[in-house]
């Protein structure tokens, strides 16, 4: 894991443990993540993440709002993927980002409590995951 890898989860981790971002944490994630973060931002104060869970399994996966006029949803692992071009384009092609908007925006909401919560069956979320 790269320095930065590691500094961001530190931030997230302290984020989620206080449910809260003090202005030096966001200072942090500005630096590690620029225009992405802003954006992601954004997307969590329009309330544009959603957590959906399974059902009995807990399992869950966040449909992020994109910023584009026909505001389309992607499909994310927080940590790991993101369906976006953006992801497949400046984080596994190129390497120029640690994360695309929609995952910043993901692990924001879900540490400070900010997600739409949807409850679906364990059935229903492998339909929509095959989907992917």
């Amino acid at each position: 894991m790269s320095a930065c890898n590691s500094i961001a989860e530190a931030v997230w981790k302290d984020i989620k443990s206080t449910r809260s971002v003090t202005h030096d944490q966001l200072s942090i994630l500005h630096f590690l993540f620029g225009k992405n973060f802003e954006r992601a931002t954004r997307i969590v104060d329009q309330r544009g993440v959603k957590r959906i869970s399974g059902e009995p399994s807990g399992r869950c996966v966040f449909q992020v709002v994109g910023e584009s006029r026909r505001k389309e949803e992607y499909f994310c692992f927080a940590e790991h993927y993101c369906a976006c071009y953006s992801f497949f384009y400046d984080i596994v092609n190129r390497g120029e980002q640690l994360c695309c908007k929609h995952q910043l925006a993901a692990r924001l909401a879900a540490s400070v409590g900010a997600c739409v919560e949807v409850n679906v069956s364990d059935e229903q979320l492998a339909i929509l995951l095959s989907k992917l």
